[in-house]
Formats: structure tokens, sequence, C-alpha cells
């Protein structure tokens, strides 16, 4: 009695914990009932009292608790819950569901997901030579038997089970070989049986809705059923929705039967027009997977019968579409209408009968959406540009002598686009709705997708444009006019509208890369520049005489040049193309180096009087950038006025965001401005000191005014003078600039003798003073970091210059003076990054390219005393140890960067590593077994690099356990290293066996991009690990079904054939060849299901030995 009393005292308890998490609007409140709920949730006796909650909890709160802390529970290893815990578990929320039919959605979609983890994970689990998860869909048939709530359960049951499959959970994360074997299996067995299942009852609903009322619940359900089927990862590639447009839908063959009839895609099309707006959109959901279901399914006939289908439906949605006014159908059925040119080719569209009539009917469509829908819906909008531009692509290239009709509509549809964004204009500005030029993103890509379709009929397109922009234009010119009796909203309506217009005829000038050269449209775009330079021409002069200007119409203008610059402007440019031919005749612009004359007078104009916006600033010095990077565009513009001015001038005085500025978000564009003038420094500068010197003035005056303060008055001078700091900050990022550009020997070694050793000390100082403060040791690690980068070579010093190693202890100082000092700074877990871990990082970069610059012996250092190396190293070590593992992985940039690093030192300084404290090297260890599970290629391939190097190099006596009876030879480091190393393997086996495990597992199971890589320290493992290694492959064998056994078996013997006890050069290449075999028999046979089996009894990954 007193035990029921003290349970429903519990559930009572939780109840009220339940309604202050979800429906308190106390924060405190929430937060203490969060932390109660999540410490029952992992109290060991919490099992029992989710049971008692599911029977005798009143609040649907406490129901879903009870579910999602189920579903937590059955979600860890499976020892936690044994096989006959986990049955009944199944059974009671099956038989729950039965009695309690009405139940919140949000607790039926939980207790859904519950039944569906637990069929996942035990998806190999057997009992009595029975899979006991594996008759779900016999259960739930009882399920569908009785009433419409009863049905609707069962078919959600399934569809959320089918998700599952599909999905990487948590539990899966660690085990996605696991997963993708449950996900192949489950394909193969049950997806179309589920698949046809949810057909038939849509079928035979549709068939009695036509005399009943349909339950709109049900009808969901299966739809989202069939949904899921057909948007199940069919060949495990896991592909990203982010390319929509471009996704196929591999159907397994065995499902072809299914499509060719046509039946299913006539069957979705009559649920479109049947059912209600709030569910219709899922049957055109599934029409889009339809659409998209792999080309050779079908034969050639088959393939033209599917595509009749398919346009006949599309054209009867057109003919009749009610139902489109609800957005949900809208944008599926746009995304329809792109799957046919994304999946099946012009040639094959224009030989249907209704083609004609179809692509009439679409071309209306997309010109009133245009119109009605894109300042809406331009995310849905997007597919129909998406369908026009494939479809104008793929013109050269149709052999069909059927007409495509496409040089009828495509200026229809230009013309429709470009006077929707002329409208938006107002509409901005009238009613303050979200302006569409301020989506970068969207603007670029309407603009990229209007320039191919802009292309077809480009005589039409340009006629379009020259109208529009003549008229206003014209507009334009009448408001300035007025003067002060202008009204500002209408003089930014039609710099609004001139502003379209503008990044309308770049766009239209940039698709001429799509298509072959034809004088007649180069004469046309010759006639779109003209219009833009004119006025580009009287928007200057009126900003000249301090007049406002518009930032959008500048950037306008910038895209153009761009544009421009692309296609008329480099190596590959024909002197006599008629663009220029115009330009001559309109402007006097007769060539191409006059052209520049005119980008380098509107950059400059641009730096100078946009130097405080940060956008246009941006887009200035890309284009300069980009200029500055051409091999003969570049030689032209050093011998401009406008560049021998930049070169000259670059100061505050003559460009303001050169000027002292406390914006570190300003200061970046230094970087970027100072990489470009460096660029074009160097063109003519050969060995002309002076000429350096002349252009490094400017600078060396700030630096030297620097260095007179510290002289006079101290670090605490320097200290407390925020100028100095923020004059420091600008250099730093000005100098890495420069120091980038120079990639040649002779300028950087006019830079190394500029800035060594009097302005290096001034620069270490300052990271001594301020090494809290990233605004300041960012730019200069980073500065520091390029310095020491052997880029292109540049670092190749003779053999009397000692500038190498000066370099080399220059930056092993750097890195110590930051290093020791960030070690002392505590600070918040919200701020480990940016205060700490991002110098780091930055630091681990810097001593990697130090490293493998190959311009410094470090041996010398140690002969002679040279303390450098092994403070660096050690103090690396030391940041290293501050980190913890977890953090070291969760930040991408750090790990990069570590990894990287840690190659370095294995591959050149494998006696450093050898020397450690036996427990440091074991987190070096534990550190590269994470990475080797990083999704990040590069990562990935560092701590396979570093794994060889320590095998190879001292595959004897760092492990001391490949051929110990064989002769040694000396080691590379003291013998006592060696024993503290081979102790500390020998008490950790565990972390060598894990990463064994784990690159095996890669590469049997998984998507392994970096194969080669992973087989050059796997036989090193595999030696090292013999013991180990058998077991895993007994279990890996033992897991096959008897009759698969021995060709596994035989996949291990062929692995290892002709393989020696050694890790010399030729035997691990023959281990690279074996297991390339190897790899590419398993999975031919995972994806055949021919060769070996997936069944397990262990519901733990296959590669656990226990």
């Amino acid at each position: 009695m007193k035990r029921n009393m003290a349970a429903d005292q519990d559930i009572l308890q939780l109840e009220l914990l339940c309604k202050h998490l979800y429906e308190s609007n106390d924060g405190v409140q929430r937060a203490e009932a969060e932390k109660a709920l999540v410490n029952f949730q992992n109290s060991p006796d919490s099992l029992a009292k989710c049971q008692l909650l599911l029977e005798r909890a009143s609040s649907s709160y406490a129901q879903l608790l009870a579910a999602s802390t189920l579903t937590k529970m059955v979600s860890r290893p499976a020892q936690i819950i044994s096989l006959q815990h986990r049955i009944q578990i199944r059974n009671y929320i099956l038989t729950y569901l039965v009695t309690r039919p009405k139940l919140d959605n949000f607790v039926l979609q939980a207790l859904a997901v519950l039944v569906g983890r637990i069929t996942k994970l035990g998806w190999f689990d057997s009992e009595e030579d029975e899979f006991v998860f594996r008759n779900l869909i016999t259960d739930i048939r009882n399920f569908l038997q009785g009433s419409v709530e009863h049905c609707t359960i069962g078919i959600q049951l399934l569809s959320v089970l089918t998700s599952e499959m599909n999905e990487v959970s948590e539990a899966d994360a660690r085990a996605l070989s696991r997963h993708r074997r449950v996900a192949s299996s489950f394909r193969d067995q049950q997806l179309l049986e589920i698949f046809r299942l949810s057909c038939t009852l849509l079928k035979n609903a549709l068939e009695s809705g036509k005399t009943t009322n349909l339950d709109e619940s049900l009808m969901n359900q299966l739809l989202r059923l069939a949904q899921s089927c057909l948007t199940f990862d069919f060949i495990g590639t896991s592909s990203d929705e982010s390319s929509d447009e471009n996704s196929t839908v591999q159907i397994p063959t065995h499902w072809r039967s299914t499509f060719l009839d046509g039946g299913a895609l006539q069957l979705f099309f009559d649920l479109y027009h049947h059912l209600p707006a709030t569910v219709s959109s899922t049957a055109l959901s599934c029409l889009v997977q339809m659409a998209s279901i792999r080309r050779s399914l079908f034969s050639n006939t088959e393939r033209v019968k599917f595509l009749t289908g398919l346009v006949s439906g599309v054209k009867h949605i057109l003919l009749n579409p009610q139902g489109l006014g609800d957005t949900n159908n809208y944008h599926e059925f746009c995304r329809l209408l792109a799957r046919l040119k994304s999946n099946y080719q012009l040639g094959e569209l224009v030989v249907i009968d209704c083609y004609k009539e179809a692509i009439q009917l679409i071309a209306k469509f997309t010109v009133d959406s245009l119109a009605q829908m894109l300042p809406v819906a331009p995310n849905s909008v997007h597919y129909l540009l998406n369908l026009w531009q494939r479809l104008v692509a793929s013109v050269p290239y149709v052999s069909a002598t059927e007409p495509h009709m496409l040089e009828t509509y495509t200026p229809e549809i230009t013309r429709a686009y470009i006077n929707s964004r002329i409208e938006s204009v107002g509409v901005a500005l009238r009613e303050g709705k979200e302006d569409p030029l301020d989506d970068t993103a969207m603007l670029t890509q309407q603009l990229d997708q209007l320039s191919i379709i802009g292309r077809c009929e480009y005589q039409k397109t340009c006629g379009v444009i020259v109208q529009f922009f003549d008229q206003t234009a014209q507009n334009y010119q009448a408001e300035l006019q007025k003067g002060v009796a202008a009204l500002p909203l209408d003089l930014a309506l039609q710099e609004g509208h001139l502003t379209w217009l503008v990044y309308i005829i770049g766009a239209a000038i940039g698709g001429r890369v799509s298509f072959n050269a034809n004088e007649e449209h180069d004469g046309m775009d010759g006639e779109l520049v003209c219009r833009v330079l004119q006025l580009m021409q009287l928007t200057d002069s009126r900003l000249g005489q301090g007049g406002p200007g518009s930032e959008r119409l500048e950037s306008a203008f910038l895209s153009l040049f761009e544009q421009f610059r692309k296609i008329y402007v480099g190596d590959q440019v024909l002197k006599a193309t008629k663009v220029y031919r115009r330009l001559s005749e309109v402007l006097g612009l007769n060539d191409e180096t006059m052209m520049l004359t005119v980008f380098m007078r509107k950059i400059i104009a641009n730096l100078k009087n946009w130097g405080r916006c940060e956008f246009l600033l941006s887009k200035t010095l890309n284009l300069l950038g980009d200029l500055s990077m051409g091999y003969n565009s570049v030689r032209k513009l050093v011998k401009l006025e406008e560049v021998q001015y930049l070169l000259n001038n670059h100061t505050g005085e003559n460009f303001p965001f050169l000027g002292l500025n406390q914006n570190s978000t300003d200061l970046r564009f230094r970087t970027a401005f100072y990489k470009a003038l460096g660029r074009l420094l160097i063109v003519d500068l050969g060995e002309d000191e002076d000429k350096f010197l002349a252009f490094m003035a400017p600078l060396t005056a700030q630096i030297q005014g620097v260095a007179q303060l510290l002289g006079n008055g101290g670090e605490a001078a320097m200290y407390g003078n925020e100028e100095v700091k923020w004059t420091i900050v600008g250099l730093a990022r000005d100098l890495r600039g420069i120091v980038y550009a120079f990639i040649s020997r002779i300028p950087y070694m006019m830079f190394f003798d500029w800035i060594y050793p009097a302005y290096i000390q001034i620069l270490q100082k300052a990271v001594e003073l301020w090494f809290h403060d990233p605004v300041v040791t960012t730019p200069i690690l980073k500065l520091f970091g390029e310095l020491v980068q052997n880029r292109s070579q540049r670092l190749l010093f003779q053999v009397s210059c000692p500038n190498g190693t000066l370099l080399f202890r220059e930056a092993s100082k750097m890195f110590c003076a930051y290093g020791d000092r960030i070690l002392t700074l505590d600070v918040p877990k919200a701020q480990l990054y940016p205060l700490k871990l991002k110098g780091i990082s930055i630091c681990f970069w810097m001593l990697k390219a130090a490293l493998c610059g190959n311009y410094a012996n470090f041996g010398v250092f140690r002969l002679y005393g040279d303390p450098a190396v092994d403070n660096v190293l050690n103090c690396f070590v030391k940041l290293l140890l501050s980190i913890p593992l977890a953090d070291l992985m969760d930040f991408p940039k750090l790990s990069v960067t570590y990894y990287v690093l840690l190659e370095v030192i294995a591959q050149d300084h494998i006696s450093f590593l050898a020397s450690l404290d036996p427990n440091i090297l074991l987190y070096i260890l534990s550190s590269v077994s994470e990475g080797l599970n990083a999704h990040e290629t590069m990562i990935c391939a560092g701590c396979c690099a570093t794994l060889d190097h320590i095998f190879v190099k001292q595959a004897n006596f760092f492990l001391g356990i490949i051929a110990k009876n064989r002769p040694r030879r000396a080691p590379l480091f003291p013998l006592e290293n060696n024993e503290r190393v081979l102790q500390t393997v020998e008490q950790h086996p565990e972390v060598l066996q894990r990463m064994l495990e784990t690159v095996l597992n890669i590469v049997m199971f998984e998507e392994c991009r970096n194969q080669w890589s992973m087989s050059r320290p796997l036989l090193g493992l595999i030696l090292s690990n013999e013991e180990y290694f058998g077991k895993l492959r007994a279990n890996i064998i033992q897991n096959q079904v008897p009759e698969k056994q021995s060709s596994m078996a035989e996949g291990f013997d062929k692995l290892m054939n002709g393989i020696e006890r050694s890790l010399a050069s030729k035997n691990r290449d023959r281990f690279t060849q074996n297991l390339a075999v190897f790899r590419k028999d398993i999975n031919e046979s995972l994806k055949g299901g021919a060769k070996i089996s997936s069944s397990t009894k262990d519901s733990g990954d296959m590669m656990a030995c226990g």
C-alpha cells in the first residue's frame, strides 16, 4: 500500500515538473524542471516509472516524457536493456496504442518513434533463428483492420519506421556502417511492400471518397508514408538537400513493375485533384520524387511512356489551376516542373504529343508567377527559372527535328522578370517591405538563371532591356533636372529601377560564357555597356559635386564590371571584337587598355568616396584583386597612371579606410587592398630596392612612429595608447597583404630585410602587451604565419645566408611569447574560441608552416645549443594539454591546424614525440584515434599520415612488437625513450586496437574517400595487434550467414596474401593493392546482397569484439 502511494506521489511530482517545463512562463522554474527531468531520465529506476507514467498519468506531457525517456534508454548500448526487455517494451507500446487510440498527436508521434527505434536497433536480433523485430508489418495489419483511428495509428507507425530507417540518429552517429547495413536490409526486404501497401490503401480510400467524405488525418498519414518510401536513401549517399534540383531517386530495379503501367503516377495526380489543399501538397511531393526516378530504370520506350504521363498530368493541373492558390501546392508544383528538365532531356520532351500545348501553358504559368508570386514566394519561382535555364542551356544539344518553341516564350519570360523587378522597387519604397536587392544570395542566383534564359533570342532580349533602360534613364535625368524640387522618393524610385537594369545587363553579358562567340551578340553587348557607362558618368559627376550617391546602384556597376572583365578582358579576348567597336564609336574606348582605365578610375573613386561602406568596399577590392591576378591584363594595368597613383599614394589622407580606424571589420579590407597592390608592385619591381622602399614609405613612417614612442616612453606608454594599438593592428594587416603577394624570392627578401630585425621586435612586444586581446594578436600572428610560409618556393636562401635560421628563430619567439602568456588567461566557456583557441589555432598553423618550409636545418639549433626548436615544440605541447579533447574536436579550424601540424611533427620530429611523458603521448594517440572518425577528409588523412610515420620510422623500437627477434638497427632516439613509449603502448593496448577497429570499419563499410591514406597505417596496426585483428576477423566472419562465411574468410585471406611481417615500402604497396581489391569485393557484396549477409545476433556494431 505504501509502495503504491509512493508511486502515485512520484507520478504527481513528474506531472507537475512536466507542466512547469512546457507551460510555465517563469524561466527559472522551467530550467529547474528541465534539470530534474534530465536527472529522472538518467536514473536507474526510470524504466519502471515510465510504465507507471503511461498507465496512470493524466497529463499528455507526462506521457511524452515516458515515451522520450524510453527512446533514450533503448538507444543506449544494447547491454543496458536485454533483448527480452526490448521485446516486452515493443509489445507493451503496441498494446497501449490499441487501447488508447485518441492520444494527442505529439504523444502518438513519440510512441511511434520509440517503436521505430526499437525495431531499427534490433533489426539483426534473433531468437531461435527468427528475427524478432522484423514482423512489425504483420502486427500493424491488425491496426489497419480496426477503426479509422487505429488505421491512422498503424500508418503512422509504418511512416515513422521508414523515416527512422532512413535517418542517422544519435544512436547511429558512431556506427554509420551498421546504420547502412540495417537500412539496406530494410530496403531490400520490406520497403517495396510498404510502398505498395500505401498505394493500395490510397487507391481504396480515393474510391470510397467518391461516395463518402475522406478522413483527412488518415489521408495525410498515408501520403506521408508514401513520401517516406520515395524519399528513402536507396544507395546510402545521404545527398545534400540543398542541391534539390540535382537529386535523382535511385529506385531499385525490382521496383520497376510498380511504375511501368503508369498507375502509380496517375494515382497521385488524382489524389492531388480530389484532396483538400491541406494535404494535397504531399501528393505533389510524391510526384516530384517519381519525376526524379533514375532514367536507367526504364527502356527508351518505357521512359517516353512514363514521361508522357507525367507531362499530361502537369498539363491537366495547369488547365485546372485552382489548387495552386495554396502556397504549399504552388511550391511543390514548381519543384515538379523543374524536375521535368533535371531528369529528362529536351530532345525527349519535344517528341511528346502534348509538348506544344504543355510548354505554352508552362510559359504562361511562369509569366503569371513572375508577376504575382515572385515577391511573395521567391524560393518557389526559383524552380521555374531553373527549368527555363536548363531548357535553354540544352538547346545546342537537341537532335530532334520537332520544334522546341523556346525562342517564342523566353523573351516573354525575360520581359516579365524585368517588369516584376522594377515594380518591386516601388513596393519596397512605398510599403516598407523587404527590398529584393538586399538579398544578395537570391539576387545572384536569379541573375545567373536569367543570364542563360536571356541568351535565347538574344536580339529580342536586348531590345527589351534597351526599351526599359532608355525610358528609365530619361525619367532619371528629368528628376535630376528638377534639382532641389525633386522628391527624394521619386529619385530613389528611378535609381532603384536603374539598379535592377544594370544588374540585368551585367547578367546578360555574363551569359555569353555559356554560348559560342557571336559577333552580332558582341555588338549588342557593346550597346548595353555604352548605356551603363554613360549612366555611370552622370552619377560620378553628381557624386563629385557633393551630391548623394546610391550604394545599390554603385554595387550594380561593380557587378557589371566583373561580368565584363570575365568575358572581354583577358588573354583570350579578340582584339577586333565588336564590343570594343561600339564602345569606340560612342565613348572613344578603343581597346582593353582604355576599358581598364575606366575600371581603375571607378575603383579609385569608390575607395575615396565609399571607404566607410563595407559592402561597396568589399566589392571594389574584389574587383581590384581579380584584375591584379590576370597575366596579361596586370601588365597593362601597371602602365596606367591610375595604378601608379595607387602605388605611390596609399595613405589615409587619400583613402579614408587606410586611416586610423578602430573598427576591426573595416580593417580586414586593408589586407585585401595590399594583396592587390603587392601583385601590381612586383610586376616591374625587379631588383629595384629604391622603388620598394618608396612603396613602403607610408608604412615605414607609421611603424617608426611606434618605435619612437616605445623608445621614449617604454612599454607603459605604448600599452596605454589606443592610437598606437590600432596603428599596430592596421600595420599588421597591411604587411600581411604585402608579404602574401610577394611570391618570388627577390621581393620577399626585400621585405624581410625591411622588417628584420627592428620592426619584428615591435610586433613581438605588441603581442606580449596585448596577448589577451585577439583584435591585436590575431593579425600579428597571421602576419607571422604568412611570413614563414614558403609559398612558391620563395624562401630559397643561399648557402651562406642565415636568414632561414633567423626566420625560424623569430617565429619560435613569437609562438612562445603568445603561447606562454595565453596559458595564464582564464576565459568563460562561451568566449573560449574567440579569446583563446583561435589564437592557438593560428599558432599551430604558423608552426606547421615553419617546420615544413625546408629553409632551416633544425639539427643546427641543437648542435649549437640554440633552444628555439625545443622551446617551440614544448610550448606546443603545453598549449595542446590546455585544450580538452572534446574542444579539440568541436572547433573545425582548430582541429585541422592541429592534425596537419601533428603530421609534420611525426614526420620530421619523431624523437620529440618519443621523449614525451607517457600521459602526454597517450593524449596525443587518443586525439589521433578520435580524428580518424572525423568527417573532414583533411583531418582523417592527417591522422592516417601521422600513424604511418610513427609505424614506418620506428617500427621496431616505437612499438617494440613487430619482428622482436630481428637484429635491431640503431634507434633514432635514446633507448630510454623507446622503453617509455613501449610501456605506454603496452599499458594501454586499447588505443591502437580502437584505431585498428575504426580504420578497418571505415574501409570495409563506409564511404571511404581517402582509401589510399587509410591503407598506409592499417598494415602497421594489423601487425602490431595481430591477436586483436584475428578476433575482429573471426567476429565479422561469424556474423555472416553460414553459406557466406567461407567467402568472407577468403576475402580476408586475400587481403593478407603475400604480405610479409615488415613495413618495407614494397610490402606496404602490395598491401595497399590488396586492400583496394578487398574493399571493392566487400562493397559489391553489400550492394548486391549476393555474397555477404548483414545478419548478426548482436545488436551492437558488427565490428565490436565484446
